[in-house]
């Protein structure tokens, strides 16, 4: 194995975990979000139920925001909060810095996600958010992932990154 550099050394320490706050799907498009309290992902699919699911392959199969950013985003909106069912993303987390995740494999539950991009906002953020929405969101929408492990999710379960060593050890 090559000598890591410090640099390399500090991405790959992540030993914080995070918790889940909150889990919605789509089930179609443009309509509302749905609150659950858990929901099974299935391999290459995504979440049950939600509207990605279904389409293997897809990078974006879940899409993950951080609960600390819906504090940024009603701020920068002027607001005291803002509901995730506004924002239309699968699940919020607590406690992780989602961007720390980029390029990596993390545990939430029994399923194992891959990061597979940030999750930038779309025009839908000015109907749901109202004027400046979009703008609000920038920087704050959080990153998609792709399921590697199907497995249940819960409101409350662990978000921990898992490391090559692991990875390999458990074949995940």
């Amino acid at each position: 194995m090559a000598e890591s550099k410090p640099l390399q050394i500090l991405l790959n320490t992540l030993p914080q975990q995070g918790c889940v706050e909150w889990i919605g799907i789509r089930p179609s498009r443009n309509e509302a979000m749905i609150e659950l309290e858990s929901v099974q992902i299935h391999l290459d699919k995504g979440l049950e139920g939600d509207r990605f699911s279904g389409r293997s392959g897809n990078p974006r199969q879940v899409t993950l925001i951080q609960q600390e950013h819906l504090g940024v985003i009603a701020a920068c909106l002027h607001r005291e909060s803002i509901s995730p069912l506004l924002l239309r993303r699968n699940i919020v987390v607590s406690g992780i810095n989602l961007l720390a995740l980029k390029d990596k494999t993390f545990r939430i539950g029994d399923a194992v996600l891959e990061f597979s991009g940030l999750c930038h906002p779309c025009s839908k953020m000015e109907r749901h958010l109202g004027a400046g929405g979009y703008n609000a969101v920038r920087g704050h929408g959080g990153i998609t992932a792709r399921v590697c492990k199907a497995g249940l999710i819960c409101v409350n379960d662990m978000v921990a990154f898992i490391s090559e060593d692991e990875l390999f050890d458990h074949q995940i």
